[in-house]
């Protein structure tokens, strides 16, 4: 069990020991961490492991059974409390939900003025903020057009800069990039990676490992409400896997798995549908017994963030979210 965050006086923001239940089923189980400034902290784990619920605790949407979550402001103010403190911690926050939550009837400028004036923001601030939010989404063009006209990376990247209207120091994004294609997919990183560097910070729950690996500076895995891991993705790659993967697929691969000679070069060995995973300290020797064996069709690659989610998840289905 990877052991509680300790907070630090750099933090921006903390959870301590958040604990959840509905019902007879526990959906958060003492759940510790913090955020620092121009820091992404990513939350990665299978459906049902508590991500959903943990971003609700620290929105206020959710009373946790259990723990604290604080916002600190800095400057040697106190830190604020959530939910006892929600209105002045929000008014620090940007949240991106899985869904569009885009007001169909009004244009792209239209849904930011209006959402501005949540904050008591109009008149001239909006003036300035609405052309420089539209630009940051590569939205100028589309500025009077309304959200139904708009591809599925556009809305997503008009939610961001409505997120950002009231130039929050923490964004909450819950799968920002879930339905995109591989282009407005890199859009959006290259969006969030400008505003990490200029100071904002991140928290970020998806279930594309490339996404976590780009983005996060530290991550957080969860599983059955639990925290299993915590830490940097390189640093959780080296310290939970084997260095190399060598996939086996195609006609004929899932037999290979079962023979000892082969098995015996490897630390690991996994079978997903018709692919075998060698997981291996030294590529070569593998490599060189499956040429031996006829079968071409290999691929030799460094262990990833995937095969760590996997390994410390299972690779079964799980259902619900």
């Amino acid at each position: 069990m990877s052991e509680p965050t300790t907070a630090t006086p750099t933090d921006l923001f903390t959870a301590a020991h958040l604990g959840k239940r509905y019902g007879d089923t526990l959906v958060v189980d003492d759940l510790s961490f913090s955020i620092a400034p121009g820091e992404c902290l990513g939350v990665i784990g299978p459906n049902g492991a508590g991500k959903t619920t943990t971003l609700r605790m620290c929105l206020g949407h959710t009373v946790p059974d259990s723990g604290t979550v604080q916002f600190h402001p800095g400057g040697g103010a106190p830190p604020l409390h959530m939910p006892r403190d929600a209105l002045a911690i929000k008014a620090q926050l940007g949240v991106v939900t899985q869904f569009d939550t885009l007001d169909p009837d009004f244009t792209c400028a239209e849904n930011l003025r209006v959402f501005g004036r949540y904050f008591g923001l109009k008149g001239a601030v909006m003036d300035e903020r609405v052309p420089r939010l539209l630009e940051f989404a590569a939205l100028t063009h589309k500025a009077g057009a309304r959200p139904g006209e708009l591809s599925g990376g556009m809305k997503r990247r008009l939610s961001l800069a409505r997120a950002l209207v009231n130039d929050p120091r923490l964004l909450l994004l819950d799968e920002p990039t879930t339905g995109l294609d591989p282009q407005a997919r890199h859009l959006m990183w290259e969006r969030l990676q400008r505003l990490l560097q200029q100071g904002k910070s991140i928290l970020l729950t998806t279930h594309f490992m490339d996404e976590a690996e780009r983005l996060c500076s530290r991550l957080l895995v969860l599983d059955h409400g639990r925290k299993i891991a915590e830490g940097r993705p390189r640093e959780l790659i080296a310290q939970h896997l084997e260095p190399d993967v060598v996939e086996v697929y195609g006609l004929g691969a899932v037999a290979l798995a079962h023979q000892g000679a082969l098995r015996a070069l490897a630390a690991r060995v996994e079978v997903s549908g018709e692919t075998v995973f060698f997981y291996t300290h030294d590529a070569q020797p593998l490599l060189q017994a499956l040429a031996q064996q006829g079968h071409p069709r290999t691929l030799h690659r460094p262990a990833n963030l995937e095969d760590l989610f996997l390994k410390l998840t299972g690779r079964q289905i799980r259902e619900g979210g």
